[in-house]
């Protein structure tokens, strides 16, 4: 299997290699000292283009980082379309 990269969800910074593919793990950062998630880095690079281009149809600001992350896994991990998703309110 392929080396996977995955990034801390804390500081965004610190990457680690692994030599399987999980949506992600979790680690103490040695960068920013955290036991943090780190996601998948595909997952991550998704995220980071729905941050450059928030999508039309969601209030993208409004979700908080892990929500963030979720939907973008679920787009790169388990093939769902941004459309799929939806803020309601509480």
């Amino acid at each position: 299997m392929v080396e996977r990269t995955y990034r801390c969800s804390n500081c965004l910074d610190n990457t680690v290699s692994r030599g399987f593919d999980v949506s992600h793990l979790s680690v103490t950062c040695g960068d920013c000292g955290e036991f943090a998630r780190f996601v998948n880095d595909d997952v991550f690079e998704q995220y980071r283009a729905f941050e450059e281009a928030p999508p039309d149809h969601l209030e993208w600001d409004r979700l908080d980082r892990a929500e963030k992350f979720m939907i973008s896994d679920q787009v790169v991990r388990e093939g769902r379309s941004i459309e799929d998703f939806e803020i309601t309110e509480a």
